[in-house]
């Protein structure tokens, strides 16, 4: 685990990489001031680092440069890219007689800071472009931010410290990654922003995995959830989300059994079925918590958590990361990006789990605060039925909340927020999860009837929760 190391200060910052004259290249950022460039200009000796900086604010001066966004937007990732592209480019282009003696970079960011009327989302994506060697190979790391101060002149003033953040941990901590996140919030706090996204390219970030990086965002308190795709590559929660029926499925993972599979297919289709469903829009999350992620010591072993990504991503599944313990901060969380109406797909054993007031006790309204960001508008939980321990089906109908609850168990029924998954297959019902994975870690054969034939090749191949590589074909 990479320590959290003590910042040796923004100014001290920007001044040695001023003073490292191997070290050049250019500023070009939009909205919020240019105060990445100011620091280092503040800081004395900039004129061995700056070849130049460049604010295009007014819309027409930007697409001059830069191009015209299909989506009409400026605070995004092409956008971004396209700035990183063309000023490295020109740093190429214009200053061939340096490239033996200096590694070449370029800072970019367009951010949307806190307006007049305070009533807009304030956010905003930063990347850096650079070369490790003169004439060497280049690479990129690209952060979206989320700036959470109540005042424009602090955004700004957070964005610049940010900005020299990531071009001093690119330089001075680049044989770990793990590293250069951590310190992108030095000086700084998750009260003040939020980097929900980073993503490392490169020959010299070749061995780096993204999706651990996203967890390392996670567990380092830096936002609450991220989120990468089926093909492995980090999103933006926005981007992936917005205007969206989210489905999303909570789980270990450990593995995909075929009962997880069959829930996930028939609640989507049941889902479907629904009124105002456009399925085409339709975005299905799989979320694992840091709290199912961690052993019983509080440690994330990284190896099994890539494991179940591998799995999962296997299946075509986007994969949430998150540290919502509780069922209803999640769905408060995806209803920032959606209104359209979504779903929790379940067993019955969690709904057990949600009616225990046990986990509530911290909140002022208790199960009530809760249950009123769980149940909101636009969303419906789908349970699959589970056995008891004398094999009896428990759903819906047979559930039992405590007394003083059916009231309000009750009232989610009558008004739809509740539905049984149909269709389901009781065969399946007997697979632990538990016991799968001491069969696939003893070599078993016993356990490849019990997963997706897809899983049990991957399993196979890849060796994966430990089985044994002394019985792969």
């Amino acid at each position: 685990m990479t320590a959290k190391l003590k910042s040796i200060g923004t100014k001290q910052k920007a001044l040695q990489i001023n003073l490292d004259r191997s070290i050049y290249g250019s500023f070009a950022e939009i909205g919020a001031g240019q105060d990445v460039a100011a620091n280092f200009f503040k800081a004395g000796g900039a004129s061995g680092t700056i070849a130049k900086t460049i604010s295009a604010y007014d819309m027409a001066f930007s697409d001059a440069i830069y191009g015209e966004e299909e989506s009409g937007k400026y605070v995004c990732e092409p956008r971004l890219m396209k700035m990183l592209n063309r000023e490295f480019k020109l740093l190429k282009v214009r200053l061939t007689e340096s490239a033996d003696e200096k590694r070449f970079f370029s800072f970019a960011d367009t951010v949307s800071a806190l307006n007049y009327q305070k009533d807009n989302d304030a956010h905003g994506w930063v990347g850096l472009r650079f070369q490790l060697s003169p004439n060497g190979p280049v690479n990129d790391v690209v952060i979206h931010i989320n700036m959470l101060d109540n005042d424009n002149i602090l955004q700004q003033q957070a964005l610049g410290i940010i900005g020299v953040n990531l071009i001093y941990g690119c330089y001075h901590y680049h044989a770990d990654p793990e590293k250069i996140l951590v310190s992108l919030l030095d000086d700084l706090s998750p009260d003040r922003i939020e980097i929900d996204m980073i993503r490392f390219e490169g020959p010299d970030f070749k061995e780096v995995d993204n999706r651990l990086m996203s967890l390392y965002l996670v567990k380092h308190g830096f936002t609450q959830a991220a989120l990468f795709g089926p093909d492995g590559n980090v999103m933006q929660p926005y981007d992936a989300l917005s205007k969206k029926h989210i489905v999303a499925i909570r789980g270990r993972f450990r593995p995909v059994t075929n009962i997880f599979s069959d829930m996930v297919k028939k609640g989507i289709k049941q889902f479907e079925n629904e009124a105002d469903i456009d399925d085409d829009k339709i975005c299905v999350v799989s979320e694992l918590t840091l709290r199912n992620l961690e052993n019983e010591g509080n440690h994330i072993n990284e190896k099994d958590f890539l494991d179940r990504v591998d799995i999962l991503c296997s299946l075509g599944q986007t994969v949430l990361i998150s540290n919502f313990h509780e069922y209803f901060k999640l769905v408060a969380y995806l209803s920032k990006f959606s209104r359209l109406k979504m779903a929790l797909i379940m067993g019955m054993p969690n709904l057990e789990y949600i009616f225990e007031e046990k986990h509530y006790t911290q909140y002022p309204g208790g199960i009530l605060t809760a249950f009123a960001s769980l149940f909101g508008l636009k969303i419906k939980l789908y349970l699959y039925p589970t056995l008891d321990e004398n094999g009896q089906l428990i759903n819906l109908t047979s559930f039992q909340p405590e007394a003083h609850l059916r009231g309000l168990f009750q009232y989610l029924l009558d008004n739809e927020k509740l539905a049984d998954i149909h269709s389901y297959d009781e065969n399946l019902m007997k697979i632990r999860t538990d016991r799968v994975l001491d069969l696939i870690q003893q070599g078993s054969g016993e356990w490849e009837n019990l997963v997706p034939s897809s899983v049990v090749k991957l399993i196979k191949e890849k060796a994966l929760f430990g089985f044994p590589e002394k019985t792969m074909a």
